[in-house]
């Protein structure tokens, strides 16, 4: 029998998750690579045993084995101030990017161990008082694109192709599901065809296992204009993957929120879906740290929520856990943006948006 959506077994995250966005304004956690620096770990703490190749100082996901207290660690302090949802330590835990490291073959093991640590966490919080909490798998962009040839003399070139990708991506998400994510949340998308590639392993996926696994998708922007690397507007981009029906759409990275702004009120708008936004902490200073305080960050997203135009906050690069208490304290008891609801027509989108005339 060929599997269609109808045929899968619902997502029992997906209700729950729907369920308490229409109580409130949810939280998601804050960055992890700037909190993992704090640690101060030396190329030996993330090595640990496992007798790789290459260096591995730098390869956050690789911390799901060698130093699991870490992540845990982090997990723990952004449930404590108040996220609903653990984002999995994942973001280049994929074949390409752990190719640099010379740790391909540890991707299942890293991906499954992460989301295990993060499912054990948000579990514990939630038997503590009730509250759902949720684990969203993190797949990031890769460091390759499907839509650009990194080859000025050649734009034709490609370093991948559509089906690798695919195959790339499929195996990272079956290792989060099994480890126990609810939802798998295609991030930082600079190449909306890396995001449709994104979509498709899930779907895969989805066939596989004969269950839904709800999709989480967050563009973003390479410059002021609201564009992504590929080219495309925040409008054209939602409609190119409209289609997958994503439980969230949104924006992270890049900029703080002031630079969002405009960019924020654009998709939440005309997104039928619920908006989830989890900026930076402002821009980064000459040194490319991150000064802006989480008093500042929590009063700039917190004019997001008094125009109704999020479901979900957080934070992204230079975010700590203050700034997502910050964030949760100043949204409480606000209201959720009622999702959008446009009129029927035929939306395409090249690099910007196209409505067909009736």
């Amino acid at each position: 029998m060929t599997l269609t959506p109808s045929t899968l077994i619902p997502s029992g995250a997906r209700t729950a998750f729907l369920e308490q966005a229409k109580q409130r304004i949810l939280i998601t956690d804050g960055a992890f690579g700037t909190e993992i620096q704090n640690f101060k770990l030396s190329e030996a703490d993330y090595a640990g045993t496992l007798g790789l190749a290459k260096d591995q100082k730098g390869n956050n996901d690789i911390l799901a084995l060698t130093k699991p207290e870490v992540p845990e660690s982090i997990h723990r302090a952004y449930f404590n101030a108040g996220a609903d949802i653990a984002e999995t330590n994942t973001f280049s835990a994929n074949r390409i990017s752990q190719a640099d490291y010379a740790a391909e073959h540890l991707v299942r093991e890293i991906n499954v161990q992460s989301a295990q640590l993060a499912r054990r966490v948000a579990d514990e919080f939630t038997a503590k008082d009730g509250r759902p909490r949720f684990v969203a798998g993190a797949i990031g962009p890769t460091n390759k694109t499907l839509s650009l040839s990194p080859d000025v003399n050649d734009p034709g070139f490609r370093e991948i192709d559509w089906d690798h990708l695919v195959d790339v991506y499929a195996e990272q998400v079956r290792a989060l599901v099994e480890g126990g994510a609810d939802f798998i949340l295609i991030e930082t998308v600079f190449d909306t065809l890396n995001a449709k590639a994104g979509v498709m392993s899930v779907r895969q996926v989805e066939k596989e296992l004969g269950r839904e696994i709800p999709i989480m998708m967050s563009m973003t922007l390479t410059d002021l204009s609201g564009r992504n690397l590929s080219g495309h507007t925040v409008e054209a981009f939602w409609y190119a993957i409209r289609h997958a029906k994503p439980l969230t759409i949104g924006l992270n990275c890049s900029f703080g929120a002031t630079q969002l702004r405009p960019h924020v009120k654009t998709l939440s708008e005309i997104a039928d879906t619920l908006i989830m936004v989890y900026p930076n902490a402002g821009l980064p200073n000459e040194l490319g740290e991150y000064d802006e305080m989480p008093q500042t960050t929590a009063g700039l997203v917190k004019e997001w929520a008094d125009h109704g135009q999020v479901n979900v906050l957080g934070g992204c690069c230079g975010s700590t856990p203050a700034h997502i208490a910050a964030m949760a304290q100043a949204v409480q008891g606000l209201a959720p943006r009622r999702t959008a609801s446009p009129e029927v027509a035929t939306r395409l989108a090249g690099l910007e948006p196209f409505i067909m005339a009736a």
